[in-house]
Order: structure tokens, then sequence, then C-alpha cells
């Protein structure tokens, strides 16, 4: 959100928490951007509805949708339970498909629209057990996306999706110590595994969505771009 501000885009920030869309919210204004903070659930097409509706009221149009809802419910396989299993494709992929499905209405009318939607590789990270929930989710993410390109492409409308790994994020960090490891620990593992020696940085990914956002990326959809520091 903070670098599409930077960019001129007028921001409608959405977060389960009210006090955490506000403080990006107030962020962008404090830049001299526009922005409106707003608390939805996303895995209820209500509250999404509502959500398009208070965001076309503020600005009168949408014209660029970041899907990047996410949780994680680790378990191995014999020990996930139905609710691990559907918190995560409830977030994650219905998430994705309710603000998908408000937004191309709109883009539809407007013959204009960027999608980007926000997965994780499959298998994320090192590959480690216990994650057929995410997996699952995130592999269904790449595969709406690919079909919403087709779908929409006639519309003007560009559906791209991005998949970064070993980002520094808190998502990462509370990963990292449910696991009983120390950050510093992980970087180790972790680095062997990335080319560029490096974990990523929020602006590895938000580069990438800015550019697929714009019209620099006019003839691109249908598009999965890892950001992982390597291959």
């Amino acid at each position: 959100g903070l670098k599409l501000a930077e960019e001129g885009a007028s921001i409608v920030a959405n977060d389960e928490s009210f006090l955490a869309a506000e403080a990006i919210s107030d962020r962008i204004k404090d830049n001299g951007g526009r922005a409106i903070p707003i608390q939805a659930d996303v895995s209820r097409m209500e509250e999404v509805g509502k959500m398009f509706d208070e965001a076309m009221s503020a600005f009168g149009r949408i014209d660029i949708l970041i899907s990047n809802a996410g949780v994680k419910q680790d378990a191995p396989i014999h020990l996930m339970t139905e609710e691990q299993w559907d918190a995560t494709m409830n977030v994650q992929l219905k998430g994705c498909f309710n603000c998908v499905r408000a937004a191309q209405e709109i883009m539809v009318q407007q013959q204009q629209g960027k999608i980007v939607i926000i997965a994780s590789p499959v298998p994320p990270g090192l590959g480690k057990p216990g994650q057929a929930n995410f997996s699952a989710a995130n592999a269904g993410l790449i595969g709406l996306m690919t079909s919403l390109a087709i779908e929409l492409g006639p519309y003007n409308i560009n559906v791209n999706c991005i998949a970064p790994d070993f980002i520094s994020t808190q998502m990462t960090r509370d990963s990292v110590r449910q696991e009983g490891m120390f950050m510093d620990d992980f970087k180790k593992i972790a680095l062997v595994n990335i080319p560029l020696r490096r974990l990523g940085k929020v602006e590895d990914v938000s580069n990438v969505a800015a550019f697929l956002a714009s019209d620099d990326s006019s003839y691109v959809t249908g598009q999965t771009i890892r950001v992982c520091g390597g291959p």
C-alpha cells in the first residue's frame, strides 16, 4: 500500500484489525497520499461487498486489487483438524475469490483493471512437512489466477500472481518462533538455499506489485513471478 501510494494510487487499507488498517492509512496520509482504513473479514462475502461499496463511495472507481490475505495453521496431516484446513482455505483461497468477485464487476464496467494475487510457492519455504493446507490453498490461488487471466483478459483486465518466499516479515518471524528457532538460526539454514544469499525485504515484493499494477505491465497477464532470491 505504501509503495502504490508513492506511485500516486489512492489506497483502501483493509485488515482484520481496524487499528492496523488505520495505522497504514495514517502513514499514507501523513506523506500526502489518499487512503481510507477498513476492517473486513475477506472470507465473508457480505463484508467484502461492504468494503468495495466504501471504496467506491470514497474514490469512485477500482483500478487495482492486491489480494494478499494469508494465514498459517501448520500441522502434520494426521493431526490437522478440519478447523485448521478450513481457516487456511477460507482466508487465502475463498478470501481471494470474494475480493476478485467484487472487483471484477467494477473493472469489467470500466473496461480496465489490474489484479495482483499474492501467494506462496508450492511447496513454500524450505519444504518442511505440516503445510498441506497452506500448499493446497496457494496452489489454488495460482490456478485461480490463470483462469481469471483468460476470463477477464477480453475486458482489459490483467491478472498476475506474485509468489514471495524467504521474505523478512512478521509472519516469517512468527513461523520461525513457532518452530522453536531464533531468526539468526533460520537465516543460516535459509541462506544456503537462496542464490542471492540474503533474505528478501518487503520492498522486494512491493516493487514487483507496483510494476504489475502499472501500465508498464499492460501486456503481462496470467503469470506467476517468484520473488525469492533464486529460480
